[in-house]
Formats: C-alpha cells, structure tokens, sequence
C-alpha cells in the first residue's frame, strides 16, 4: 500500500487520457487507467513512468460492464488511497448526419459516454461519502455540448452535454461531503479520435473557425484537469471549464 494519493483515469492510452496519466504522474499522484485493448500501448505507457518512480497501473477493462466501476475501485484502492476520478473514455461514433446512426452506434455512444462515466460517480460517491473531505471528480465533456455538431455527431453533443448537467447536479449534491465535481470541455483537440470517426484530418478543417486559429493540444486539456484535481482549485466546484480557443 503507497502513501500517495490514487487518480482513476479511464481512457488513459492515447490523447487527452495519456498526457492527463504523464502529468498527474509527475505530480506525485498514483495512477491507475482503463483502456479498451491496446494492450502495447498501456505497456510502454507503465514502462515509461514506472522508470521515473511513479506508481501507474493500466487495465483492459470495458467501462460499460455491469461491474467495470466495482471491479476498477477495487483495483485502485488496492494501490492506495483514491482521491480522484477522471471520466476521460469517450466515443463519437461515426460522423455523419444524425439519421444515418445505427441502433448500435447509439446506444454505444451513450453507454461510453454517458451511462459508465454516471455509474463511476456514483461508484465513487458511495465509496466517499462520509470520508476525508478533498476527493474530486473531473469530467471530460466537449464544446460539442453547446455547438451540438450538426451533420456530424449529434448523439456524442447530446451525451457530453448530459454530463456536464451531472457534473453540476453532482457538485451540489456531493459538496457538502468534500466531495468537488467539475468538468473540463475541450474544443478541437489534435488527436487520433478524428481518424477513429472516419475523418483525419477534421481537427484542421475546424481550426479555421478557431479564434486562436489552431486546434489544441492534448497537453492543454491536460492542464486543466491537472488544475482541477489540485488543492489550487480547492474552492472550484460544479464549474465546466472550457479549453476551447475561443469557438
């Protein structure tokens, strides 16, 4: 068992989940992330910062099984005490327009994105409710939430702005037990999750109505909930902050 505090990170391979599991590494927390099977990639991720001391675990786990937020609990309170949760696993399925989405595209879309992250706050609620105060929860939601992606990904809008009223409802909920949950939204981040949705190069396309002029980087998503999760944000509680350049 570590002194050091635990942070569950779930989609902690590629992205925004990766540099969130470097950083909150290099601040001393233990980390212990989900992916869904690059089995390669969570290895070299454990080889990389295991070198440097830090405490990071990597698990093959589905976040939408009956007992994925039980069995990954468990898994991190055996590291050492849980202090943190970043629902970061998300997917937008294919892009298109909205009538084009299959059966099984929705209902995925809204058990990855919706459904598993509300059963791992709840996870986490009972499991902190009457505990240390300090505990804190970070949502990763999207700018999709307000724009709602018209003719590209409505259902993934709909999802991230359904959790970012759970963040709120949550914070005020939870607040009195110590307990802070707060969401991050990204705007157009450069990553792979543009390849995975059947457009590379859409993060370059968007960037044109990017005051800023850019699309973001993994690293600044990674900040915020770095910030989040810190006593530096202590009095920060039921707030969706936007990482977005402007759009």
């Amino acid at each position: 068992m570590t002194s050091r505090p635990v942070v569950v990170v779930t989609g902690g391979t590629r992205g925004i989940g990766r540099r969130i599991v470097e950083l909150l590494c290099a601040d001393g927390y233990g980390v212990v992330f989900t992916h869904s099977g690059s089995d390669a990639d969570a290895k070299a991720l454990e080889d990389d910062l295991a070198g440097g001391g830090a405490l990071v675990r990597g698990v093959r786990l589905d976040v939408t099984d009956d007992d994925a937020p039980a069995r990954l609990f468990d898994l991190a309170e055996s590291a050492g005490e849980v202090t943190g949760l970043v629902n970061n696993a998300g997917v937008t399925g294919r892009l298109g327009p909205f009538a084009e989405l299959t059966d099984a595209d929705l209902r995925r879309v809204v058990e990855v994105n919706l459904v598993a992250p509300a059963r791992l706050c709840r996870e986490a609620a009972r499991r902190w409710s009457g505990g240390t105060p300090g505990r804190v929860i970070v949502n990763v939601t999207s700018v999709a939430a307000r724009t709602g992606s018209p003719n590209e990904y409505v259902a993934y809008a709909a999802t991230k702005a359904a959790a970012e009223t759970l963040t709120v409802g949550l914070a005020r909920e939870l607040g009195p037990a110590g307990i802070r949950v707060n969401a991050v939204s990204p705007g157009t981040i450069d990553t792979t999750i543009h390849a995975r949705a059947g457009e590379p190069g859409r993060a370059a396309r968007v960037a044109t109505r990017v005051p800023l002029g850019r699309p973001g980087k993994a690293e600044e998503i990674a900040e915020a909930v770095r910030w989040l999760l810190s006593d530096r944000a202590s009095y920060v509680n039921g707030a969706v902050l936007e990482v977005t350049g402007g759009l």
